[in-house]
């Protein structure tokens, strides 16, 4: 364990008490960050939208925006609350048992084998440096193990790449397999740029799967978004490429959010037709697009590593957007994703309406998946 890893443990830099969750919720904020690494006011359409104004959005998470992340982790904390049991039996003399029952329970989750030793060993020098005494210092030692490898292995999942030039929409470019939830994802995504104040335009760029254009119209007409203009049997590089143009001389759009074909990650023919589909939209703006983010369902635990790995070598993915967890016992495995490709989860699905894609904070994240023994079930 590096010298880093183990201050953050020691400081006790993360607390999980639950009295104080709604506090630490509050305080949550996401950063705008330029193609160029500058802090800026985001390009402001007829929406007003700006930093300061993203940033206030996201100050607003409350304690319902953490009841919703407690119901939509249910199914994973379910398994997970066999360690509670494990960790009441604590003694240091059974220490390698301990960590072999700790180990099966993460696996159970689909932790990952290699995440799972990571962070297991870890647990194993803190106790032999003197830092784990008893049942509870090993709970809280772990969860913030977890949440060193969320943040400082995935780097800050709280801050967005966006245009430094105002007269350039920020775009958002979204991939993922089929059935991963895409298209509603946009949905979502749009309903809170324009809870932002921002003026947005959605590419229907999956131009494979029948009616998707008319599913995110009804999106686009649900979040007061406009649908970029789309003539039929045009090539879905075609079709981005027309529609930065179209966002560009508008001239009042903030956020272009490109749907793409769902396409599985081993179909390499597929995988060229998407990254032409980024070439595409580069060659209309080269800054373009500021976020490529990658949406995996949470049902298919490990499988979405393979995924991850796929899309991220191809496509050069930015951020993971994390579906449906809240029909999953597998939730784990969004931490092995983060361990192995250093990318952060920027959002998060627990439900089926707007407000259920949240913004990912890592430690009410873990917390939602470790409560202490107090909150219960929470």
């Amino acid at each position: 364990m590096n010298n880093k890893n183990k201050n953050n443990l020691n400081n006790k830099e993360y607390s999980f008490n639950a009295s104080r969750r709604s506090n630490k919720l509050n305080q949550s904020s996401l950063t705008c960050l330029s193609s160029r690494g500058k802090r800026v006011i985001m390009h402001s359409g007829g929406g007003g939208f700006s930093l300061s104004k993203l940033t206030s959005v996201l100050k607003k998470k409350t304690q319902s925006d953490f009841d919703r992340v407690i119901s939509g982790t249910s199914k994973t904390r379910e398994k997970l609350s066999y360690m509670d049991e494990i960790l009441g039996l604590w003694r240091l003399e059974d220490l390698d048992d301990t960590l072999d029952d700790l180990e099966e329970t993460l696996l159970s989750v689909d932790f990952g084998p290699k995440t799972a030793g990571k962070v297991l060993d870890t647990i194993r020098e803190l106790v032999e440096d003197g830092k784990i005494k008893t049942g509870e210092d090993c709970k809280r030692a772990l969860k913030e193990t977890i949440v060193n490898i969320l943040v400082n292995d995935g780097g800050d999942p709280t801050k967005m790449n966006v245009s430094d030039d105002e007269k350039i929409p920020t775009c958002v470019l979204i991939i993922g397999v089929n059935g991963g939830g895409k298209t509603t994802t946009i949905g979502k995504l749009s309903n809170w740029y324009k809870n932002a104040g921002a003026k947005v335009m959605m590419v229907p760029g999956d131009t494979f799967r029948a009616a998707a254009a008319e599913q995110l119209q009804t999106w686009a007409d649900r979040t007061g978004a406009i649908m970029s203009k789309s003539p039929p049997n045009t090539k879905p590089g075609a079709v981005s490429y027309k529609a930065v143009d179209e966002a560009i001389a508008m001239g009042d759009i903030d956020v272009i959010l490109a749907d793409t074909s769902g396409r599985l990650h081993t179909n390499l023919d597929l995988m060229d037709e998407l990254v032409g589909v980024k070439s595409s939209i580069k060659k209309r703006e080269p800054s373009m697009p500021h976020e490529v983010l990658l949406v995996l369902d949470g049902t298919t635990g490990l499988n979405m590593l393979n995924q991850a790995r796929e899309f991220g070598q191809q496509l050069g993915v930015t951020g993971i957007i994390l579906t449906k967890l809240d029909g999953t016992a597998r939730g784990g495995a969004v931490i092995s994703v983060v361990d192995e490709m250093k990318i952060p989860v920027k959002f998060v699905g627990v439900g089926e309406t707007m407000e259920d894609l949240q913004v990912f904070e890592p430690l009410s994240f873990v917390d939602a998946l470790f409560p202490e023994e107090e909150a219960g079930d929470a």
